[in-house]
């Protein structure tokens, strides 16, 4: 009986970080470049039941030996293995903003030890050191003249230094190389992932590697082909629709198990109050 309560309460710890993560996903639907997460829900191992007992052989000396039974299987429960970043491409929208710039994809390897597509993203550099990623183009020019994103995070160029601008009134080309009065300011920096679910995922939408360790360039990367455009944002990738969908069938599945473990409870209160009486 107690191992009932184990396997109901397993799915509806499940189920519910699973409703967190798409009511987040739900939050940021209008976030610019932001890549949506997804669950994956794996059953614990099966534990196979036996009846072990003991059979008499009608002997003088009345030998017995022992034997099991098989009964069946019993499933454990459920648990949420995982949480991985969907990379795919959102859709691009116009702001008329010179500082805005959306990535591109293109042509991306597929890493043959993963499976998984590469990525792209841009290059940040993090207070504390070291780089950050990001597909948010959402640039701005801050109170010095260098280009930084939303969270005063400097954007790198592909030699790993800030971008200085005088003004806004500046283009950037579809190989990423900025120019401010017809001169050749520097190349905004873009790294490439060949397995980006090894990427650390962190608040407002940036990404980190686990050891630290700068990605490459994805300029000049073989096999890699990508564009930029300037005034434009990369949307979220998140499908509303599927997501509203995905979180009703997740309520759904907690409440059917909430009811199995009422049931539960109702047998135990039973067996406490009236089968203890006997």
């Amino acid at each position: 009986m107690f191992k009932g309560f184990y396997t109901v309460a397993s799915g509806m710890i499940a189920q519910q970080r699973k409703t967190e993560i798409i009511t987040n996903n739900m939050a940021n639907a209008n976030t610019p470049g932001y890549k949506a997460d997804q669950s994956t829900i794996r059953s614990f191992p099966d534990m196979l039941i036996s009846a072990i007992g003991n059979t008499n052989i009608p002997t003088e000396k009345n030998l017995n030996f022992q034997n099991a039974q098989e009964i069946g299987g019993l499933n454990t429960g459920v648990y949420l293995q995982e949480t991985l970043a969907n990379y795919g491409q959102g859709s691009l929208m116009q702001t008329n903003l010179t500082t805005d710039v959306a990535l591109i994809d293109g042509t991306l390897p597929i890493d043959e030890e993963s499976g998984n597509q590469g990525a792209i993203f841009f290059r940040l550099e993090h207070p504390n050191g070291g780089e950050v990623y990001t597909r948010n183009g959402n640039f701005t020019l801050d109170g010095q003249g260098y280009l930084v994103n939303g969270n005063g995070y400097y954007v790198l160029s592909n030699e790993g230094e800030r971008i200085y601008l005088p003004n806004d009134d500046f283009q950037v080309a579809e190989d990423g190389t900025i120019t401010f009065a017809d001169v050749n300011v520097a190349q905004i920096g873009v790294s490439f992932s060949a397995n980006p679910d090894v990427l650390v995922k962190q608040d407002n939408g940036l990404f980190r590697t686990i050891d630290g360790a700068l990605l490459p360039s994805a300029y000049n990367q073989e096999g890699v082909a990508f564009g930029l455009k300037q005034s434009y944002l990369e949307g979220s990738n998140v499908d509303s629709a599927r997501s509203m969908t995905d979180l009703l069938t997740a309520y759904r599945a907690f409440e059917a198990n909430q009811k199995v473990l009422q049931a539960y409870d109702q047998s135990m209160q039973k067996a406490v109050n009236e089968i203890g009486k006997v």
